[in-house]
């Protein structure tokens, strides 16, 4: 009996040491919710009539992880909810990254550098007028198409949105960044547990390849943001409408005191052969909780519609993390039909971050 003790004490100490040391891992628990009250007036079809006022909104839940290990390795892992996904919560985000002195790299559903790297132009409102579009009060009917409605009025260069993908993040020496993306399919984020099957689907855009370039520094006391980005992607098989995809950026902002002035451009073909290329003009001013901006974007589709926006708004920041914004917006479409749609809608609404 005494033998059979010692034997288990034996076993177990060897269980013990076998199993690994656990890292202190550092939990955090975030996310935003972006509301606004928005009164619109839009052109309508005939027996459709657009809901003077409405509420909309964006709101997310993010969860992560993290541990820097005794040779400074930083290893973590983010994940973003979708909270307005009806009764079931939609991934928008579910990535690892690594980080060192060396720079980092991320792995999973996420943006790749083209946009993690790209400038923005001022404007009244990020929410809506920024490099990507969270919220839009605008929707397709009475003549407008989807390029003027819905919340892709923006010039985010994202060709693969969150499809799964490998980037690298260079450190940052002297204000200069740089960052390379590749994507294995990007047809759509891989299912989590097996192979994408429409990998070699005709007409689908297979790897794509990102490059990207930000500066920031400071010259004559006058701050200065730069950057550009480059993406390709393969197409699986061609025909007389469709290409590979290449979409290309340019972004400069300028902040002189409390002004600042910027603007972008983009270029993507859209993996068809009519590229459609978006300016952006954009400035503000910023004093105390207050910062007044105004912008100005252009949308242009080869064989397609043009689109104007001229948008104009104030944000208070009535606490960390907390602000309260207010924006007016006209958007003109020139589409190839009969019609000329265009709608005037005033945005009032509040972001508050955890």
């Amino acid at each position: 009996m005494k033998k059979l003790l010692l034997a288990s004490v034996a076993v177990s100490g060897l269980v013990f040491a076998a199993a690994p040391a656990h890292a202190d891992v550092d939990l955090s628990l975030g996310g935003y919710f972006k509301g606004y009250g928005a009164f619109i007036n839009q052109d309508e079809t005939a027996g459709t009539n657009v809901q003077s006022f409405d509420i909309i909104r964006d709101t997310e839940i993010h969860i992560g992880g993290e541990t820097t290990l005794d040779n400074g390795l930083t290893v973590g892992a983010h994940f973003e909810l979708m909270a307005d996904g009806g009764d079931n919560m939609g991934t928008d985000e579910s990535y690892a990254y690594f980080s060192g002195d060396w720079g980092r790299v991320n792995f999973g559903a996420e943006d790749g550098a083209g946009y993690l790297l790209q400038v923005a132009a001022p404007s009244a409102d990020s929410n809506y007028d920024g490099i990507r579009q969270y919220v839009s009060p605008f929707v397709a009917t009475g003549g407008f198409t989807a390029a003027a409605a819905g919340t892709r009025l923006d010039y985010s260069m994202d060709p693969t949105l969150k499809a799964d993908k490998f980037t690298y993040l260079s450190p940052i020496f002297s204000g200069f960044q740089v960052g390379l993306s590749y994507t294995p399919d990007s047809s759509g984020a891989a299912s989590s547990f097996s192979v994408d099957t429409d990998t070699n689907t005709a007409g689908t855009i297979q790897q794509t390849y990102e490059v990207a370039a930000r500066y920031e520094g400071t010259f004559q006391n006058v701050g200065v943001i730069a950057g550009a980005g480059y993406s390709y992607g393969q197409e699986e098989g061609s025909s007389a409408t469709t290409d590979d995809r290449q979409a290309w950026n340019l972004g400069l902002d300028l902040d002189i005191g409390p002004f600042g002035v910027g603007g972008a451009f983009v270029r993507d073909n859209n993996a068809t052969r009519n590229d459609t290329d978006t300016w952006v003009l954009g400035a503000d001013y910023t004093t105390g909780p207050f910062k007044l901006g105004a912008s100005y974007l252009k949308k242009d589709i080869d064989n397609g519609s043009k689109v104007d926006r001229y948008t104009g708004g104030v944000t208070y920041e009535y606490g960390q993390g907390m602000s309260f914004r207010g924006t007016i917006t006209h958007v003109a479409e020139d589409t190839t039909g009969a019609t000329d749609p265009n709608g005037t809608a005033v945005l009032l609404g509040t972001q508050v971050n955890f």
